[in-house]
């Protein structure tokens, strides 16, 4: 197999990911033509077929499915070769590749680019924004360099760091300001809007409200905290939302925001990485910068949905890289 090279493996990677020609050739930057050229050489090189195409999309066969795991070793391992590369040519990290959940990203992603910005000259910093499932998936292809994510992911072969914890509030109607807050077992009985299925925040939003995964009739779905938002302003149900998302989302929406009582739902926001990454001494460092900025955000000043309490109930438990949590009360 002399012919063989590593860009037909990633073409191949991008094909049995992606599923379908112009999707890999997109992602990959080259033409259809040129992808089908190269798996098809793929596929004489290797002697036997790889992929069973159709119409609308293409399909691993048995003999590329077994393929298909000895290309990830192998693209997984050069992948770590050009980590270890980085890490002692670069131990000051001037590239990163982070991922990030939808319902952490619009709320502390600009913090966190700005005090990476300021924590390494140079940096070049690449973003994905996803669902911890398939976070956890690029992660693992090497991919990507870390992700922060709601923790715990209890995956083997991934290393996990919690930075902080955040409560979760209740958005209701504006007329329901000054109400008492329902307790957990009665929001089962009221129209509950929720993110997708996928979203982990809708899981823990379901747990704390103990309703199972089958879907009752009184839960609706929408497809960010911003629609959800909205709806509940529309006066079509209650939601759920991060402490973090109050100040951007209550800008344009007419709603009451309220605490519960113990026990407070929450949710713990950590990194995670490769436990084989050579670069684990740098994301310690990029760790440190992630808190600061959820730090950072409690020093908001009041407004926009900020001052929704008192400041001595605005407390976000936040950890160091070492582990130790402090509560940290709000100036503003």
């Amino acid at each position: 197999m002399k012919n063989l090279t590593l860009k037909q493996l990633r073409y191949f990677e991008a094909l049995a990911r992606d599923g379908r020609f112009r999707r890999a050739a997109d992602a990959c930057a080259i033409s259809q033509p040129a992808l089908s050229m190269q798996i098809k050489e793929l596929e004489q090189e290797l002697g036997g077929e790889l992929f069973e195409r159709n119409a609308r999309e293409v399909k691993l066969t048995a003999f590329g499915q077994t393929v298909a795991l000895r290309i990830r070793d192998i693209l997984r391992g050069v992948d770590e070769l050009a980590d270890l590369a980085r890490a002692a040519r670069d131990p000051f990290l001037t590239r990163l590749r982070i991922g990030i959940i939808p319902t952490i990203a619009p709320y502390l992603l600009p913090a966190i680019i700005n005090d990476l910005n300021r924590s390494f000259a140079g940096i070049q910093i690449e973003v994905r924004e996803t669902q911890t499932s398939k976070l956890v998936h690029e992660l693992a292809q090497g991919q990507l360099d870390t992700a922060i994510v709601a923790l715990p992911v209890s995956e083997p072969s991934l290393a996990e760091l919690e930075l902080f914890k955040e409560e979760f509030v209740l958005v209701r109607r504006p007329e329901d300001e000054g109400k008492p807050v329902p307790e957990r077992e009665a929001l089962r009985e009221m129209r509950l809007l929720l993110l997708e299925e996928g979203h982990c925040f809708r899981d823990q939003a379901l747990s704390f409200c103990k309703i199972g995964q089958a879907r009752p009739r009184e839960v609706m779905e929408g497809s960010s905290l911003s629609t959800l938002v909205q709806m509940v302003s529309a006066g079509i149900g209650i939601t759920l939302i991060p402490e973090m998302a109050v100040p951007l989302e209550t800008r344009s929406a007419h709603v009451s925001i309220s605490r519960f009582q113990s026990p407070q739902p929450s949710r713990t926001i950590g990194m995670i990485w490769r436990n084989s990454t050579p670069m684990a001494k740098q994301l310690q460092q990029v760790s440190e910068a992630v808190r600061r900025s959820a730090d950072s955000m409690r020093e908001l000043p009041p407004g926009d949905g900020s001052d929704m309490a008192s400041p001595q109930d605005r407390r976000l438990n936040v950890c160091s890289a070492a582990g130790n949590c402090r509560d940290r009360t709000s100036s503003a």
